[in-house]
């Protein structure tokens, strides 16, 4: 016989006494496949990657493109991080218990189109969605489907548009009604890894800052960071050199430079870094059950400071925590 979960502010089943929301429920009732729908589909007007035109399948052309963008590239690629935050508050703002991911999924295709902007997950590598949408123990990339929210989730909504022949990258962890504390803990931890991340970001210096700074502020709050999934370049390609560890790693030697754009999205877990992958390919969680969050930007390196590029015309983020 299945065990009835207590609803988040009830006892624990296990009798600790403790709400059942500070006791058992990381590790119970854990994400499950849904049901995922059919693709939806983009005017034809509105320009695509070259993987979404159909003539490769959807994997992406590779080509040796300037970490150090150009003027024009830049300009460009201003628009598309402004489009993405507008797209990530629009989607953000429909999250609410009981709302289907594969209806948050429509939010954001709508919202990108409304922009004449392509949902650059949409076809990358058959992905077979417009966002990502990965809910409490889940890392990344997950996939939208009919699976509900309920009062206590957190959710991850990973937002990408295409438009001026750029990609514009961002991503924010949403509460899903009453969340707990020790939830709501770690989506303000990992934004602040986010921050200082950001913050490590000086022409001259080697890439392996930026982990170092996120690593030491999720170690001094007990939490786990992702090593599989990392920062990555950006532009007219979707992914590029070079990659950005969250972790500290001398590995990453690649020197900062002016005009050199690329992502930081830290991955913060409430236990271990390790991750387990779904059999969809995609979906990838925690090894322990334990929840997740990230935040990302996509930025450009300045004379001295980092220029976030995926704000929303005021300089809000997508997100407000």
């Amino acid at each position: 016989m299945n065990r009835v979960l207590p609803k988040a502010n009830d006892p624990c089943w296990c009798g600790s006494g403790r709400k059942y929301k500070r006791c058992h429920r990381e590790t119970e009732g854990r994400i499950e496949p849904g049901v995922i729908s059919p693709l939806r589909t983009v005017p034809e007007a509105i320009a695509r990657p070259e993987y979404a035109t159909g003539q490769s399948n959807g994997e992406p052309q590779r080509w040796r493109e300037p970490m150090v963008k150009s003027p024009d590239v830049l300009a460009r690629m201003r628009i598309a991080g402004r489009v993405a935050a507008e797209v990530l508050a629009d989607t953000g703002a429909a999250v609410r218990p009981g709302i289907t991911t594969d209806e948050l999924d429509a939010v954001c295709h709508q919202a990108c189109i409304a922009r004449g902007a392509y949902p650059s997950p949409l076809g990358y590598r058959g992905y077979p969605k417009s966002v990502c949408t990965s809910v409490n123990e889940v890392i990344c990339h997950g996939i939208p489907d009919d699976r509900p929210l309920s009062d206590g989730d957190i959710i991850d909504l990973d937002v990408t548009v295409f438009v001026g022949g750029v990609h514009g990258d961002t991503n924010g962890t949403f509460l899903v009604g009453d969340v707990d504390d020790s939830s709501r803990r770690l989506v303000r931890v990992t934004e602040e890894c986010l921050q200082l991340g950001i913050a490590a970001v000086r022409p001259g210096q080697p890439i392996s800052d930026i982990g170092r700074a996120i690593d030491a502020h999720a170690a001094k709050h007990h939490f786990g960071v992702v090593r599989m999934f990392v920062g990555h370049g950006i532009g007219e390609q979707f992914h590029s050199e070079p990659s950005v560890p969250h972790y500290f790693t001398p590995a990453a030697s690649t020197v900062m430079e002016p005009g050199m754009t690329f992502t930081i999205e830290p991955m913060i877990t409430m236990g271990t870094w390790r991750e387990r992958l779904w059999d969809d390919g995609w979906t990838a969680v925690t090894a322990d059950g334990r929840r997740s969050a990230q935040f990302e930007h996509t930025m450009v390196v300045r004379g001295d400071v980092a220029e976030v590029l995926t704000v929303r015309a005021d300089g809000r983020p997508g997100w407000s925590l």
